[in-house]
């Protein structure tokens, strides 16, 4: 079974930072685009980074300097730092494993985590 499983999430004040990771269990993730994903409430889910299989990464304006993606092969996991974190970045984040990173958002969906929730408040 293919599954991703994302981890790290948490409460944190304004300012501060956390890292979200994404396992990927049935299957090795560098054959595969991984995209992050957010979700706030009373919002559509919306597309913030994504890494392609050659290590190339994009980000959406909304966190581009303060949010970094990476993945270690090693471990079959991406990664996601989030520094300079701000009330607007609550949410309920996702990884998805997919074809491509046309631009921050991934293209080809094919398999998603169950989320992680973000809670920045102080």
């Amino acid at each position: 079974q293919l599954v991703l499983v994302e981890s790290g999430g948490g409460l944190v004040q304004p300012g501060g930072s956390l890292r979200l990771s994404c396992v990927g269990t049935g299957f090795a993730l560098h054959f595969y685009a991984i995209g992050w994903f957010r979700q706030a409430p009373g919002k559509e889910r919306e597309g913030i980074s994504c890494i392609s299989n050659s290590g190339s990464t994009n980000y959406a304006d909304s966190v581009k300097g303060r949010f970094t993606i990476s993945r270690d092969n090693a471990k079959n996991t991406v990664y996601l730092q989030m520094n300079s974190l701000k009330p607007e970045d609550t949410a309920v984040y996702y990884c998805a494993a997919g074809s491509s990173c046309p631009d921050y958002v991934l293209y080809g969906r094919n398999y998603w985590g169950q989320g992680t929730q973000v809670t920045v408040s102080s």
